[in-house]
């Protein structure tokens, strides 16, 4: 993606810069709709190298505060749990933000709503609520989270507008409930953050990312990255299926019967996409598609489950 130089080690993302063909990346379009100034901080030369653009972004901004924010709450993860899928960046953020030379406030908003950790696993490490997310607060970010992908955040999003139940995810269909506590936001101590996390603490002196994943494989029994690789070499070779309205409707009457019957009262696009069989490329239309045959299902920015278990 081209982009803009911040500082020698940083990169900007400006609103017209446009991703380098077969990549995609959603960056460009919030820069161009959100009033934040967005820095790409890279992972190639490990923790080492984020934490030495940190220090060169906050010389440069002189920021009077620094947040780290974690929606879901995975950030504070040992590293080993089962139930952990996407450890590598949340423990290079914290590794990082605990050795640059300025204070960093570790916030925590929607615990357990990435579903990587039961909040019952963490809640003890959860000190002051520091806000609580309401509509008006989403209300200020208009349409984005209409188009942009994270379930999380869209979830935190639903819940800020009064979204109760049970939500499924991911491609795995992960259930997550959907409660009062979920557009909470909680401080937590930066250090016994790093304390907990052990992968975190593994990967405090890497000075590449080839680095990082040996010890995720080594601390967590896998990388990420390599589930990415291969996941999008699979969809690769997969050939656009048509989406045809009709189509689309028996498979999601289908779909969301069985839900129904798991219990589920809410969706994402993203596992609504991969569970009607359709490419990530395809998210937005399908999207369009469901909004405009059946516009009352539309809880933004889930999808809302309305069958019936037979």
């Amino acid at each position: 993606m081209t982009s803009s130089e911040i500082i020698s080690a940083v990169r900007q993302v400006p609103a017209e810069a446009r991703p380098v063909a077969p990549a995609g990346s959603t960056l460009p379009r919030l820069a161009a709709e959100l009033p934040h100034t967005f820095a790409l901080l890279g992972p190639h030369h490990g923790v080492e190298g984020v934490t030495r653009q940190l220090e060169e972004l906050i010389s440069h901004l002189s920021p009077t505060s620094i947040d780290l924010l974690d929606v879901g709450g995975d950030i504070l993860a040992r590293g080993d749990e089962p139930t952990l899928k996407s450890p590598l960046a949340d423990a290079l953020a914290l590794a990082a933000c605990c050795q640059v030379n300025a204070p960093v406030r570790l916030l925590v908003a929607g615990a357990g709503l990435d579903g990587e950790l039961p909040p019952d696993d963490f809640r003890d490490m959860l000190g002051d609520l520091v806000h609580t997310f309401t509509a008006a607060d989403v209300n200020r970010l208009g349409t984005v989270l209409d188009w942009h992908p994270s379930e999380a955040t869209g979830m935190l999003a639903a819940t800020a507008r009064g979204s109760r139940g049970i939500c499924e995810i991911r491609d795995a269909g992960l259930p997550i409930h959907l409660t009062d506590e979920s557009p909470t936001v909680h401080a937590v101590d930066l250090d016994d953050a790093v304390s907990r996390n052990q992968f975190a603490r593994a990967i405090m002196t890497t000075e590449t990312l080839d680095e990082v994943e040996a010890h995720s494989r080594e601390v967590c029994g896998y990388s990420e990255i390599d589930y990415e690789r291969n996941k999008a070499a699979w969809l690769n070779d997969q050939p656009p299926a048509d989406l045809n309205p009709d189509t689309v409707l028996a498979r999601l009457s289908a779909f969301e019967a069985e839900a129904t019957s798991r219990g589920v009262t809410h969706t994402t696009f993203r596992r609504l996409t991969e569970a009607l069989n359709y490419s990530g490329t395809q998210r937005e239309n399908l999207r369009r598609l469901l909004i405009s045959s059946r516009p009352e299902q539309y809880e933004a920015p889930l999808w809302r489950i309305t069958a019936k278990p037979e």
